[in-house]
């Protein structure tokens, strides 16, 4: 969804609440939507989203908007696209270096320009981090689509492999929202994902580095499908 219409619910100073939107909120390691929010002609920049409790907050960069208004949001889908695409490779990788060295995930940060990985695999080798990048690069290519669907916690948590956080678990709540890539991976996760691995294009390995006894942090950047 690259547009959608409103109603604006509240107003708090340069933020604006939404009775509904499709801006993605900074959280869960992937960065916030940008965009617009249009009212007849007048057109209000959106550089910042965020979520607090059940309430979506758009901070605009101008006044104007009342409550009442109806609206209609536009995301800058070039960079929701890039975000996807990032966001799905990175599904990939964690599960490839999961089924290679059994490796767990300590962190990551979604970019439009490098994104970043963290896994807690024992020894810095970097031949063996080139060899997963080039199997996660290889399944990729199998254009394998991308399904989201819903589970209870209880059904969620018989699925294995299905939290791949070192020591993060998903929220407490009765029904998690599953992400999966069609014979490679399944993960409980709450960000936008393109729909067919090959809309990723190739994941390209940028640096790597040491961020403690166990951990390796990987940086990488996306090229087009050749």
């Amino acid at each position: 969804m690259k547009e959608f219409e409103a109603k604006v619910l509240e107003i708090f100073g340069e933020e604006v609440v939404l009775d509904q939107t499709a801006f993605y909120p900074r959280g869960g390691g992937l960065p916030e939507d940008t965009g617009v929010i249009v009212k007849g002609q007048e057109t209000y920049l959106v550089d910042r989203v965020r979520k607090e409790v059940d309430k979506v907050f758009h901070h605009v960069c101008s006044t104007g908007l009342h409550v009442g208004d109806m609206v209609r949001g536009v995301i800058d889908w070039e960079r929701r696209y890039t975000i996807m695409r990032m966001h799905t490779g990175l599904h990939a990788l964690a599960s490839v270096f999961n089924r290679k060295t059994g490796a767990l995930i300590t962190g990551n940060q979604v970019g439009t320009d490098i994104s970043r990985l963290d896994v807690n695999i024992e020894r810095f080798d970097r031949m063996l981090i080139e060899e997963v990048f080039l199997e996660t690069n290889e399944e990729l290519s199998k254009n394998r689509n991308i399904k989201i669907y819903y589970l209870s916690r209880e059904d969620a948590f018989k699925i294995p492999g299905i939290v791949k956080l070192a020591e993060v678990m998903p929220p407490n709540i009765e029904k998690l929202r599953i992400v999966e890539i069609e014979g490679l991976d399944v993960q409980a996760d709450g960000g936008p994902h393109v729909s067919n691995t090959r809309e990723v294009g190739i994941l390209k390995l940028v640096r790597v580095e040491n961020k403690g006894k166990n951990n390796r942090r990987v940086y990488f950047s996306l090229e087009p499908s050749k």
